[in-house]
């Protein structure tokens, strides 16, 4: 168990971030501060939710008691406490020397919590309702799949509600801790309008390249039924290998439906204020290499259905970094059509 007054610690935060996402890692270390801290708690506690939901060994009645009691320890006119969701879930923990990384986080919330709460109020008052809102969501997609033990996604309706649940709540998240201050109506409203289709960008090139890992780690079919209709399979034989090709062609259209969201996520990016220590790059970064993600599934679909994914090289996602370093929000356009044609470290040959 923990200490029952965990003291605040940013310093295992922000290593807690590079061991459970370094994707995500990427976007807290070209932040500044505060913005990197701010955004690097937020993550956690959402991770802590993901973490609960994804859990195979943990019955769905049992998921949506935790996150139950998760939210309501989040909720500032709740007398939970985290220490208390600690204490529910201490008995689905792994034990210490089979934990990972995801389950040291949910193992240490509190101190993810005293140290989230050591913030700003206006940090507080940014992140908690969203985080929040997650939650809810998440519940809610336990319990409408209680029976098959795991999400198994109808239609593109139900992929977009789930898709914003995942990310398009923490594109809310950010822009709240964006427009804090001196931000301009107009900049406040185009950054709100397209907050959504940020998050859904990401967390749907997730859903299309990750298809393997979520079947066979966490028992999820995101690939919508309706659209594996279509293709004449069911969703409980996507990895069989006489259904490759219709798999696979699946694949494609939810990447095709993830390419949806660029022009808005891309809108976004180049409305953001650099303010509260925001970078261009920590956005640009997932952003690009979301766009080098979707060019790759387009190229080879069906490895999303193997062992092997779909992944971008290391030698692209460190050019990417680079140009993106650098670049201004007047360059994303230029990058993107760029990376979506080629891997962008050939593109530079």
């Amino acid at each position: 168990m923990t200490d029952p007054s965990p003291e605040p610690d940013i310093a295992w935060c922000h290593e807690a971030v590079q061991d459970v996402s370094r994707t995500f890692a990427l976007t807290v270390e070209v932040l500044e501060e505060p913005m990197s801290s701010h955004i690097c708690l937020g993550y956690l506690l959402c991770r802590v939710a993901d973490t609960i939901e994804d859990a195979s060994h943990v019955s769905p009645e049992s998921q949506v008691k935790l996150l139950r009691t998760f939210d309501a320890a989040l909720d500032p006119a709740s007398n939970e406490t985290m220490n208390e969701f600690r204490a529910a879930v201490d008995g689905w923990l792994p034990p210490s020397a089979d934990r990972s990384a995801d389950w040291s986080v949910v193992a240490q919330s509190p101190t993810i919590w005293a140290t989230f709460t050591n913030q700003p109020e206006s940090v507080q008052t940014a992140v908690i309702p969203l985080v929040r809102e997650m939650v809810d969501g998440m519940t809610m997609f336990v319990e409408r799949y209680a029976d098959t033990g795991g999400l198994r996604i109808n239609d593109r309706s139900e992929l977009e509600q789930y898709c914003y649940y995942a990310a398009g709540t923490v594109g809310r998240l950010i822009t709240n801790l964006l427009t804090r201050g001196n931000v301009s109506q107009k900049r406040a409203q185009r950054l709100y309008d397209t907050a959504d289709e940020f998050g859904l960008l990401l967390q749907m090139v997730n859903v299309s390249k990750d298809v393997y890992d979520d079947y066979t780690e966490e028992n999820n079919v995101y690939l919508p039924a309706e659209w594996l209709a279509d293709e004449g399979i069911d969703q409980e034989s996507i990895l069989r290998t006489d259904n490759r090709e219709p798999a696979a062609n699946v694949v494609e259209r939810t990447a095709s439906y993830a390419g949806t969201f660029l022009d808005d996520a891309q809108t976004y990016i180049e409305a953001m204020p650099l303010t509260h220590g925001n970078t261009m790059a920590a956005w640009s970064i997932p952003y690009l290499l979301g766009v080098g993600t979707i060019r790759e599934l387009h190229t080879r679909p069906e490895d999303a259905l193997t062992e092997s994914g779909v992944k971008i090289s290391r030698r692209e996602v460190i050019t990417v970094m680079e140009a993106a370093s650098t670049a201004d929000r007047n360059a994303i356009a230029e990058l993107r059509k760029t990376i979506a044609h080629k891997p962008y470290h050939q593109a530079l040959n």
